[in-house]
């Protein structure tokens, strides 16, 4: 069953995410007042709205109430924002993500409801920082304090190696989910197939234990 995602506000964080979401094959809805941005992510999604987000009952009124996830991607706009993080708990949505552009712009929007805060230039420089540190590592996403997803290659001595063989959870708490090979994803990697050196490994893994993979 497909993921429900809505995500208002559509500068560049917003859109990012919205293609990013589209990409891994989730059910989105945009909107914004932008009519050109809508316009072009439109095809991609499967319900784009012109809308002032700045007004509860437009908000109310784009159909987000029994979508699973709302994003709320103005982190410039405190106002904006903070309407948008209150009509969606207000209309029962279970998990509300705010971006905000400081701490003390997450600890309000917290306050009025949001149930995760998300700073996107703090995360990006963490992402930058462990591939710098370690050139196995492609991407890194945080899924809360103490959780994260990250895709990698295998390493030298992982190669020609099975999953099983490897035991990657035992040994650095890894549990790979999924593997893409020649633009192909498995999302129930076979593990006793060997792993090739172009092969990506998806992962979900606990943060304190990624420096054991450097």
């Amino acid at each position: 069953m497909k993921k429900s995602i809505a995500v208002l506000g559509l500068g560049r964080f917003g859109q990012f995410v919205t293609t990013a979401l589209c990409r891994l094959g989730a059910d989105v809805l945009i909107a914004d007042n932008d009519e050109e941005t809508i316009q072009r992510l439109s095809p991609m999604v499967s319900c784009a709205v012109n809308a002032d987000l700045n007004e509860p009952d437009a908000i109310r009124n784009l159909g987000i109430g029994d979508v699973d996830t709302v994003i709320v991607a103005m982190g410039s706009s405190l106002e904006s924002s903070i309407m948008c993080v209150m009509v969606a708990k207000e209309m029962g949505i279970p998990h509300v993500i705010a971006k905000a552009a400081s701490l003390r712009m997450g600890e309000i929007l917290r306050r009025v409801g949001a149930d995760e805060i998300i700073y996107p230039e703090k995360e990006s420089a963490e992402a930058t920082a462990r591939r710098l540190l370690s050139s196995d590592f492609l991407e890194f996403f945080d899924l809360g304090s103490e959780l994260c997803v990250c895709s990698l290659k295998p390493k030298k001595d992982w190669i020609g190696k099975t999953l099983r063989e490897l035991k990657l959870r035992d040994r650095y708490r890894l549990n790979i989910v999924a593997v893409r090979e020649n633009g192909t994803t498995s999302a129930s990697p076979d593990p006793d197939e060997p792993l090739s050196a172009s092969c990506e490994l998806f992962a979900v893994t606990e943060r304190a234990s990624l420096e054991k993979l450097y």
